[in-house]
């Protein structure tokens, strides 16, 4: 086994010997010592700014990682973007004194000032990262992590995994951001500790992980379960899974026929991660091996609370003697040494002075045929009461039903199936149909992202044809869409930019394809989409050619054609 050092030392020149390699970045090494320079010019650039707090986003992990030791040897508290979204960056520069990496005004290493640096030993108490992580109403809620929860918790993933990744040249590769805290744990700060290299390859689709995992040298998937569930049969998995140690999966639930899936083409059952940014990581399993039983990780308590409710005590929490109440319902399994999760607590809110459970509106509908998956919102403006919306991706069946009934009678037919357990104030009345729920970088689906469906940049598809290559869907362009705000006063027009963004849009919901083109071609632009029009969107897709062919037409006729290409000109 390597020695493993504590986090508040992994910068100290001493720490892990100077030759010892921190990151392969396209075949060229990065060793400790050559680190810890880029670590020193850091610490310069962030000595020299005012106040305590400085924001951080790179897309690069061995950036990140000297930015965030460079901060934490200064005195600073990083604070980590989720993401660039305006909305991400609208809640977070207000709260810092300066910016790293890819944000606004960002300050840079200062080569000159690093020899004079010297990096001492860190207080595991006083420094501390700042993450984020999606509220209840959508509005990111901050959370601070001490250097002494962080390295708590690798510790703890040392202990039950290091027999996976204690490999010479273990690459890590990645379909979650290191921004955010189960990418930051197991792509910068467990490899960092442990003296191994550093998650520095991402990846997005399935076709770059058979590439990745086809190179030589042996590997371990940190991944989403997003990725883990659309792994398809037909690529070259049983080559390429031969140097893969292991798969991680963590930010969510994980399907039963998703793990088996992938134990299926990858030879390995994913280890599951259970906890979340407040508690940090709480129990793992591999459903091959522990079925639906879940084993705290080493050094955490579990018991249920007179609630029902899931209660962990650990060093990855605030307090490392408190116990901290979960809203996660749990069964004990093997007599209190571990638990099998029952779902989430319900949702309490308030709708016109009724008590709501938005979790029981949730689980009725998902007893219908029609509903795979079921979100409920709360949609509050300062000119009406709050009231629920519900997003929905529908079965086959419910996707038949709503082109038989229409969205009208859909609506009242599932209120129908809402009545026997919620007040009738509470009925929605708005719905939103989709065929995937909205995803963030780490597979999740956020709060902003639902509310977003409800007020949103393109009218929700209702489709008439879906094939492998031809795709039709009606769009009401309802007035409240966001591209119609000032696009014109007093004379509103769909822009021609948000149409392409349209097509894009639907082209890879309908096929499946990524969104990477590089141009546009023979694109007219007929006459203009107004609010109330009725439009229907045509899509055909030439995989031999990779271009997606759009046309948008109404009962006035055409209004906008043309060509999106993934491929170079011929």
């Amino acid at each position: 086994m390597r020695p493993f050092t504590v986090l508040s030392q992994v910068a100290l020149p001493q720490a892990l010997g100077a030759a010892r390699v921190v990151a392969l970045i396209g075949g060229r090494t990065v060793s400790h010592a050559d680190w810890v320079r880029s670590v020193k010019t850091w610490c310069a650039a962030f000595q020299r700014v005012q106040g305590t707090e400085v924001g951080l986003y790179f897309d690069d992990p061995l950036a990140f990682a000297s930015a965030l030791w460079g901060a934490w040897h200064a005195g600073k508290t990083p604070v980590l973007a989720s993401d660039l979204q305006p909305h991400t960056l609208a809640h977070l520069l207000p709260q810092v004194q300066a910016c790293a990496g890819l944000l606004p005004g960002a300050v840079q290493p200062d080569e000159a000032a690093a020899p004079a640096v010297v990096l001492e030993p860190l207080s595991l108490r006083d420094a501390q990262v700042v993450l984020f992580t999606s509220g209840s109403t959508g509005v990111p809620e901050r959370i601070v992590k001490r250097l002494a929860q962080l390295d708590a918790e690798v510790h703890a993933l040392e202990a039950v995994f290091g027999v996976i990744a204690d490999v010479p040249g273990l690459r890590t590769l990645a379909t979650v951001s290191h921004q955010h805290i189960y990418g930051l744990l197991f792509r910068v700060l467990w490899p960092m500790a442990a003296g191994r290299h550093l998650g520095t390859e991402f990846l997005r689709y399935p076709e770059e992980l058979v590439a990745l995992l086809s190179q030589p040298g042996p590997a371990v998937l940190v991944s989403s379960p997003a990725m883990l569930s659309r792994l398809p049969d037909h690529l070259g998995w049983s080559a390429a899974c031969q140097n893969l140690r292991g798969i991680f999966s963590s930010g969510g639930p994980l399907s039963p026929e998703a793990s088996a899936h992938c134990l299926e083409l990858l030879s390995h059952s994913p280890t599951e991660v259970f906890g979340s940014s407040e508690t940090g990581g709480i129990a793992w399993r591999r459903r091959a091996e522990q079925g639906d039983a879940w084993q705290p990780l080493p050094g955490v308590q579990v018991r249920l609370a007179d609630s029902g409710c899931l209660s962990v005590r650990s060093g990855h929490l605030p307090d490392a003697g408190a116990w901290w109440e979960t809203s996660d319902r749990a069964l004990p399994q093997d007599g209190g040494a571990g638990f099998v999760l029952q779902g989430r607590a319900d949702r309490i809110v308030k709708i016109a002075e009724k008590r709501i459970a938005l979790t029981a509106m949730e689980n009725a509908l998902l007893a219908s045929d029609w509903v795979q998956v079921a979100k409920a919102v709360v949609l509050e403006s300062p000119q009406a009461t709050a009231r629920v919306g519900m997003v929905l991706g529908l079965s086959e069946a419910g996707w038949q039903a709503l082109q038989q009934l229409g969205r009208k009678q859909m609506g009242a037919a599932l209120r129908a199936l809402l009545e026997p357990v919620v007040d009738r104030v509470a009925l929605p009345r708005s719905w939103r149909y989709v065929l995937q729920l909205p995803q963030n970088a780490q597979g999740k689906t956020t709060q902003h992202d639902l509310l977003a469906l409800f007020a949103p940049l393109m009218p929700q598809p209702e489709w008439t044809e879906r094939s492998e290559r031809q795709a039709k869907a009606t769009l009401r362009v309802d007035p409240g869409l966001r591209v119609l705000d000032g696009h014109f006063p007093g004379a509103p027009i769909v822009p021609g930019v948000a149409q392409l963004h349209w097509a894009v849009t639907l082209g890879a919901q309908a096929f499946s394809i990524p969104v990477a083109f590089l141009r546009a071609e023979v694109v007219k632009f007929q006459q203009p989409i107004l609010p109330g029009d009725r439009i229907e969107m045509q899509l055909q897709w030439n995989p031999d050619k990779g271009s997606l062919q759009f046309a948008l037409t109404s009962a006035r006729g055409a209004h906008a054609s043309g060509r999106l290409v993934q491929g170079e000109p011929a």
